[in-house]
This record gives structure tokens, C-alpha cells and sequence, in this order.
């Protein structure tokens, strides 16, 4: 039998079918969402207890490099692994946005921190290849791996991930995710969020940068080290490409733009901080401070913004100054030859048994070397990997002509260096000894020479140079508040950290002898006490040896007033001074200027400066001569700011008197109120938020502190008469004939065998200390003889101040010119300004042979000061009367002797 269905019982059947299958396929979606809900659960139970809190993520702190300044605000160094250059959302150029979003997230505004379909997409992708190559990492899910994990390419880091995110988006609004991944994401050559990217790789701030760099560096997040434009400048181009092209697609960018970005050269280059000054021996000392504050971890991540107190004007006077200061030392003392010979044969120089090591090392190589010429490329690769230190650059001579050489320097720029360049570079032979001056160009070098060359100034034009061997230091004080104006710790700090200035512990020779003065003034002697300059013959018993301690050079005047035997630096008087005070006397009150009573020699060298001090010790005991007799204690960082700008910590240094009285004026409340508050019987006090600083400590009377700066004058101005022939010149005159001002006060300093050289000065609201010498302290600074190429091409003048000089080094010819030169600079717009005269001092007319009262008032005489109740009170007898005029030529030579 044949039963036909009718077409609506068909329907029916099917409908039935179909309801049936939608019936099993939404148990078997319901199911399978309830299973993956249960997994998920069961996920995130197991794995809950290593899943970190993101709370952490509300007070986020960002590692941020600490940076230091000068005081006014010149950036000097950053120092800490990671750079970062924190930026809020609001300052970000917009296209740097749009270029992020479209190129790792572009529907993050839209998902809850797990973007399904890029999960999708990715799912669908390993089903076919079989490879995790997509990763449908989200920008909240980078994020968290960023901040909680690693970057391993495993299931159970991309669920932790997923969880993390969920979590971060219940926590924080889209635009502080957004925020946090700018700031925080890794970009390749140590740079950590876009704004350090746009510094390491272009030297910008964010908002100068063009659209093809903006799209550089968006395209870094997903591999810093392979696409980043400096190591692979062609992956980073194509992968800029892509950047630009899904600008283009989701209409952030028109398509002009996208052709113009997208054919930019790759411009990158590797950018450090935006030093705007380099004192990096300044920098160094403030990190070590900070490191003794703070720690290392926290010093270097927490953003510090740390301000020096030195003034960045003087800080560069003070390097300039120095670095001259050591080649004019060297250039003097002749060339040692280049650092290599690379081809052809060497200068063939004459024979020393005193070769340096630098001179071994090139005369060493010379066997060597190529025997032709090497290609400009070769030149290039080869100098590009040599260092320069400071103002030198390396080069190498490509060829000589008779009074010129060519040469090329690391970016193939050729130059040529004139004789004038050239002609100081006779040979070094010795610390003590140079050879004849060259005649031409082969005398000092030859091609294929690798060398250091410098820019000259003076002459505007490259010359020739060499590394110093000699080392120098160099600080400057506020003498009031103690404040580091300037320092300088040697010629390089990239050849040598050692930072001398505050480090090196050298004798100070001369530069003692203020100080025993100063002591000798507390025993009752005066500025026209007379002590005799006479040679001193000491027996020893116990070593059977006499000790005689020498003037230098070997002069004595006889009886002398103390201001002149300062000025003119007598040591047999010193000694005498020192006998008259005491050892013990005079030990403690050199304690008083800060120097360590424990390491002072206990013995009468000590009136020579046989004690072993640092520069910046020296500086701050002559900051007590200069500001009255307070002891201020020497600082270098003025404040501390957060990342934010806020002040966690400021110098509150105690002052001088005059530094305190200038503060109270200064915050004094409006005249009106403090009429009215007189009126009113009531006590005045400054009106400021600012805690009133602390009174420093008077360690030696205002009158004593005037006296020895008197005595200090005399060593730059000397006295006596031109016009009478009875004129004597101080150790320091340099200063007076270059600087020409009536308000400074100094002492040099020298050593057996003039190992250490020194000067220290005062001038209006500084005071520096200069040291010469060499960091081998068997080494003597030596001689040098006539160089007339040197005496030729300088201004007359400064051949008293540079490297024309001839004879003996010691401290005004080494260590006082970057004393002067750093005040030519620093004094430039300072009015002059004379020392007020204490109340307890007083001025009587002297006799300048016998330092008694006289009537007189012709070359004979002079005013002298006195702390009152010390002025002589006998009259110079006739018979006693001497005028120097009258007295044989003999005596006028020894009055008018040497200069030292």
C-alpha cells in the first residue's frame, strides 16, 4: 500500500526536524558555555593565588632616571639603566595616539580589556598553520604583561595575562591604561615609553617629531631590539610602512600623508640626554651623594631632579680654564709623538732615557705598521673606534707638506693644519729638558700618523694636540654660604674618574702659610712685625744631619716685615713663625679652618706645607679668611625635587655674618610695618616662609681674617716704588697684571721639587683654589726652556700666563693661570668692591724697613693696619733710618730679587 503524504504534513515533519536539531544545538551550546565558564572558573581558582594585585597599578610609579642640574636650571646628567621621560596623555601628540591605536589595538576603547575577536582570529590562524604567530595581545593585556610578566610564549602566561587585564580594566579608565602602555612600554636602546623614544632615537620632545617618526616608533612595541631604525634601519622602514598603511585604513592619516611618511629617509640616530652643560666630575659627586641618601635603586628610578648649586657660567669658565691651563703646561714641555703610526715610518726622535709609556707604546708598534697607504673608508672604520677625551679628537695625518700636514678626522672631514698649529711640537725629551724647535712639518710627524688634534680659539683653527699626562683640579667657593660654584676634577673624566678636586690629598706647600700667619697674629705679632729672613742651620742628633730649610730661590732679605715676607712667600720665616706660635698652638689653630688635626705632620715641615690636603679642604679653609672668620661647610646640591616638582629637600647652609645680614634685609617686612611695629615697642623679624638660616661658626676674629687678607693682597700687588727702585713684585703678580683689579688677595704654592703646584685666591664672593701636578707623585713638573714659536704667536701679555713661559714650573707659572683665567670670566660683569675694615682695626703710618711709627711720608713710609692697642709706639730714630734708595746696588737687586 502506498501512503502519500499531503505537502503540509512535509512541512510539518521538517519544521519538526529543525526544531528538534535547534533544540540539541542549544543544549550543546548551553553546555558547552557552562563547561567553558567551568574551566574558566576552575582557570582562574587555580591560578588565582599567582596572580599579583593590581592595585598596585593605582599608585603606579614609574622607574624614572634621576637628573641632575645646574642652579639655573642647565641639565648636566641623568643617571639610571632605564631612560624614561614620563608624558601625560594630554601632551601627546595626537597622531602618536592614532598610530598606537591602529597598530596594536584599534578596538580598545570598544572591548573590556580581552579583545574576542582578535582571540578569535588568532585561534583561527593556529588551526591552520599550526603556529602561535599572532598573539591577540590587546593594549591592557600588554600591559600586564609588562608590568607582572615575562614575555615566554606560553598558554598559562596568556591566561594570567587575560585575568590581569580584566582586572586592570574594573581599575582604571581607558585613557590611564592608554597612559601607563605609553609611558611604560620597552622601545629598544635602553628607551622606556615614547617620550624617551623620541629622544634616543631623534633628540626631540614628542611634539616635534614628523609623522614618519612618530610611526618609527609605533611600530617598535612588537620587537624593540629588530625593528628599531638604528641596528636595522631596513626592517624598521618596512615595519613604519605597515604603521602608516593601517593609519591609512582606519582614516587617521590621507593618503598624501601616507606617501610622503612612508618614502621619508629613516633619520634616526642614537641620541643621549639633552646635556646642555657636560661637567661630568660635577655630576659624579652629586650621584655619590645621592646614592649615600638614598640607595642605589632609589636614586636612580624615583625621578629625582636634583639642582647643584653651581652656577652654570662658572662651571664652564672653571673647565675651559683648566683644560687650557694643562696644555699650555704640556705644550711647553714638548711633543711625545702620535699615539700610532698605522703606515709609513715613524719621527725618528731623539734618544731620552726617559721615555713615557706613550712614546713605548708608539715607538713599540712602528714595527708594525703598513708599509702603504690605508683607503679613506679604512681611515674612517679605524678612527671611529678610537676615543677622544674633552677637546681632543683623533685623526690621522694623510699627508705633509713643508709647514702644513692634511688630516682626516672620524667623519672624513680633511683639514689642514698650518705651522702655527704645528710649530709648538718640538720633541719631548724629558719633564726637564726639549728638543731645538722644528724647522718642518716631517720634524714632528709623518703620514699615516694617527693623532689627536684640537680646535684652537685663539687661532680659529684646528692644531695639533696631545692627551696631558699632567693632571689638574680646580674649585670655586661661595666663601658666605659654602656653596660649590665650580669644580673640576682633572682633564677627562672618561680617561681618569678620579675626581682630584675632592679626592686627591696632596702637599699643599705655600698655600699653608696664611694660616700660620693667621696663628701668628693670635700670638700678638703684626703686619709690621720684623722676623728675620735668615738661613736656619738645625743640628739633629738623632740622625746626625742638619736640617736647613731654604728660601726659594736662596735669597734672604734679613729682618723683614711680615706683610712683605707673605708676599714674597719666605719659608725660613714661616718657620720662624711657627717656632714663635708653638707646634702645638699652631696645630690647633690650623684645626679651626677645618684641617684634621691627626694627619697634620707634627714637626717644623709643616711651615713649609709638608700636610697632605685636598683642593676642595684648601678652598674652604681660605672661604674663612675671606668671609670674616666663618667656618662654612662646603655643599654642592642646593635642592632636591620629586618627579612631580616638589621640594623633598633643601640646603639650609649657615652663613657668615655679612651672608645673614644680607638675607634679613632681604626678607625685612615692608618699611610701613616696621614702622608702625617700632612704634608699637614690638621686636621686627623678617617676614618670610623661608626659616631663618643659622649664624655659621667664628672660628678666628673678623680683624685677624682682615689682617691675612691684607697680607694676601700684598702677594698679588707687592709695594715699594717704581720711581725709587725700591719696588718688589708678590709670588702672585700675574694676577694684578692681567686681571687689573684692586680687590684680590692669593697665595701660590709649591713643593720639594715642585711635585705639587697651587694657587688660592680670593676675589668678590669667591674663592678657588687651582692644583697642578702629576697623579705619579714621584714626577716633578721640571723646566723648560725658550720656545720661540710659543713667544711669537702669543699676545704679549699672556706670555706670562700661557705656555710661552721659561725657567722652573712652580705655582704661579702652573696652577695660576687657571685661576685667572676662570676670573677673567667670572669677574667680568662684578664691580670691584674693597674689604670694609673692622671696627677694631685701625691705620698708622709705618717705616717700611724697621715697621716703626715715622713722620715721614715719602717712598720710605706707608699706612699700615692694626688691631688696636698692637700699633707700634716708638718712632723710627734717625739712626735707625735707612732709605733703600741710598743703599748699594747689591741690596737693590736683593729687594727687587725673583718672584717667587
Amino acid at each position: 500500500m502506498i501512503i502519500v503524504l499531503s505537502r503540509s504534513q512535509t512541512g510539518t515533519k521538517r519544521k519538526q526536524t529543525l526544531v528538534k536539531y535547534i533544540k540539541t544545538l542549544t543544549v550543546l551550546l548551553l553546555t558547552g558555555t557552562l563547561l567553558a565558564v567551568g574551566i574558566i572558573a576552575g582557570l582562574y581558582q587555580y591560578i588565582k593565588p599567582d596572580l599579583p594585585s593590581v592595585e598596585v597599578l593605582k599608585e603606579v610609579r614609574l622607574q624614572t632616571p634621576m637628573k641632575i642640574y645646574t642652579q639655573d636650571g642647565q641639565l648636566i646628567s641623568q643617571f639610571g639603566v632605564k631612560r624614561r621621560i614620563p608624558v601625560t596623555l594630554e601632551q601627546m601628540p595626537q597622531e602618536m595616539i592614532q598610530a598606537i591605536l591602529a597598530t596594536e589595538d584599534s578596538r580598545f576603547y570598544d572591548h573590556p580589556g580581552i579583545d574576542i575577536i582578535g582571540v578569535f582570529r588568532a585561534a583561527v590562524n593556529l588551526l591552520v598553520t599550526g603556529e602561535k604567530s599572532q598573539g591577540a595581545s590587546t593594549i591592557t593585556m600588554q600591559l600586564a604583561r609588562n608590568f607582572f610578566l615575562s614575555r615566554e610564549k606560553a598558554w598559562m602566561r596568556k591566561i594570567k595575562e587575560m585575568f590581569i587585564a580584566w582586572h586592570i580594566e574594573q581599575l582604571l579608565t581607558k585613557d590611564e591604561i592608554l597612559e601607563l602602555y605609553l609611558n611604560k612600554i620597552e622601545l629598544g636602546h635602553r628607551a622606556f615609553g615614547v617620550g624617551a623614544a623620541a629622544q634616543v632615537y631623534y633628540g626631540k620632545n614628542l611634539n616635534d617629531l614628523s609623522l614618519a617618526q612618530i610611526a618609527t616608533i609605533a611600530g617598535l612595541p612588537k620587537a624593540p631590539s629588530a625593528l628599531n631604525p638604528i641596528s636595522n634601519p631596513a626592517a624598521s622602514k618596512e615595519r613604519r610602512r605597515v604603521v602608516l598603511g593601517r593609519m591609512l585604513t582606519t582614516g587617521f592619516i590621507t593618503d598624501a600623508q601616507f606617501q610622503q611618511a612612508a618614502n621619508a629617509e629613516v633619520s634616526a640616530a642614537k641620541h643621549g640626554a639633552e646635556i646642555q652643560l657636560d661637567a661630568p666630575y660635577l655630576a659624579d659627586w652629586i650621584y655619590s651623594q645621592m646614592l649615600e641618601r638614598y640607595g642605589k635603586e632609589d636614586a636612580e628610578t624615583k625621578g629625582y631632579r636634583v639642582y647643584a648649586s653651581v652656577n652654570a657660567e662658572h662651571q664652564r669658565a672653571a673647565q675651559k680654564a683648566v683644560l687650557r691651563n694643562l696644555h699650555d703646561y704640556d705644550e711647553r714641555h714638548g711633543y711625545r709623538g702620535p699615539v700610532k703610526q698605522l703606515w709609513g715610518q715613524p719621527v725618528m726622535a731623539g734618544d731620552s732615557s726617559e721615555k713615557t709609556s706613550e712614546q713605548e707604546a708608539t715607538s713599540g708598534s712602528s714595527a708594525q705598521t703598513a708599509s702603504t697607504s690605508w683607503t679613506r673608508q679604512a681611515i674612517t672604520d679605524y678612527l671611529q673606534q678610537q676615543p677622544g677625551y674633552g677637546p681632543l679628537e683623533p685623526a690621522v695625518v694623510v699627508s705633509t707638506q713643508e709647514r702644513q700636514i692634511t688630516v682626516m678626522r672620524a667623519s672624513g672631514d680633511i683639514h689642514v693644519i698650518s705651522w702655527d698649529g704645528l710649530a709648538w711640537a718640538r720633541s719631548f725629551i724629558s719633564d726637564t729638558e726639549q728638543e731645538p724647535e722644528p724647522e718642518v712639518a716631517t720634524d714632528i710627524v709623518t703620514q699615516g700618523a694617527h693623532i689627536f688634534i684640537r680646535f684652537n680659539d685663539e687661532l680659529e683653527q684646528w692644531q695639533l694636540a696631545q692627551l696631558p699626562e699632567v693632571s689638574g683640579a680646580f674649585i670655586a667657593l661661595n666663601p658666605d654660604t659654602g656653596a660649590v660654584e665650580a669644580v673640576v676634577g682633572g682633564y677627562s673624566f672618561y680617561h681618569s674618574q678620579f675626581n682630584r678636586a675632592t679626592q686627591a690629598e696632596r702637599q699643599v706647600g705655600s698655600n699653608i702659610k696664611p694660616f700660620i700667619y693667621s696663628a701668628a697674629l693670635e700670638e700678638g705679632y703684626t703686619l709690621a712685625s720684623i722676623v728675620n729672613d735668615a738661613p736656619i742651620n738645625q743640628w739633629d742628633r738623632s740622625s746626625g744631619l742638619a736640617w736647613r730649610p731654604k728660601n726659594s730661590p736662596e735669597v734672604y732679605d734679613g729682618p723683614i716685615r711680615l706683610r712683605k715676607a707673605l708676599g714674597r712667600s719666605k719659608n725660613v720665616v714661616s718657620v720662624r713663625l711657627l717656632r714663635a706660635v708653638g707646634l702645638d698652638n699652631l696645630i690647633e689653630h690650623l684645626a679651626k679652618f677645618g684641617f684634621n688635626p691627626e694627619e697634620l705632620p707634627r714637626n717644623e715641615s709643616l711651615a713649609l706645607g709638608s700636610a697632605s690636603l685636598t683642593p676642595l679642604e684648601v678652598a674652604s679653609g681660605f672661604a674663612i679668611i675671606a668671609n670674616g672668620g666663618y667656618a662654612v661647610e662646603p655643599y654642592v646640591i642646593d635642592r632636591i625635587e620629586d618627579e612631580q616638582g616638589e621640594i623633598v629637600w633643601q640646603a639650609n647652609p649657615k652663613l657668615s655674618e655679612a651672608a645673614l645680614s644680607r638675607w634679613i634685609e632681604l626678607h625685612q617686612p615692608n618699611p610701613e610695618q616696621s614702622q608702625d611695629s617700632m612704634d608699637a615697642g614690638a621686636t621686627i623679624v623678617p617676614e618670610s616662609s623661608e626659616a631663618m638660616p643659622e649664624l655659621a661658626p667664628q672660628v678666628i676674629s673678623e680683624a685677624n681674617a682682615f689682617l691675612v687678607k691684607q697680607m694676601m693682597q700684598t702677594a698679588i700687588y707687592g709695594g715699594g716704588s717704581w720711581n725709587k727702585g725700591t719696588y718688589w713684585q708678590g709670588t702672585g703678580w700675574r694676577a694684578n697684571n692681567i686681571l687689573r683689579r684692586d680687590d684680590l688677595a692669593g697665595k701660590t704654592g709649591t713643593t720639594n721639587d715642585a711635585k705639587d703646584t697651587w694657587f688660592s685666591g680670593i676675589a668678590p664672593g669667591l674663592v678657588a683654589t687651582s692644583w697642578v701636578g702629576f697623579d705619579d707623585m714621584s714626577r716633578s713638573l721640571g723646566r723648560t726652556s725658550r720656545n720661540q714659536y710659543l713667544i711669537n704667536k702669543n699676545p704679549k701679555k699672556y706670555n706670562w700666563l700661557g705656555n710661552a713661559m721659561v725657567g722652573g714650573e712652580d705655582g704661579a707659572r702652573v696652577a695660576q693661570p687657571a685661576w685667572i683665567r676662570f676670573m677673567q670670566q667670572a669677574l667680568e660683569d662684578v664691580p670691584e668692591a674693597q674689604s670694609s675694615v673692622p671696627d677694631d682695626i685701625i691705620s698708622v703710618r709705618i717705616d717700611r724697613l724697621t715697621g716703626k711709627l715715622t713722620q715721614r711720608s715719602d717712598h720710605t713710609a706707608r699706612f699700615e693696619y692694626f688691631i688696636k692697642g698692637t700699633a707700634p709706639d716708638q718712632y723710627v730714630e734717625r739712626d735707625e733710618f735707612v732709605d733703600p734708595f741710598q743703599q748699594t746696588e747689591q741690596q737693590q737687586e736683593t729687594d727687587n730679587g725673583s718672584i717667587f
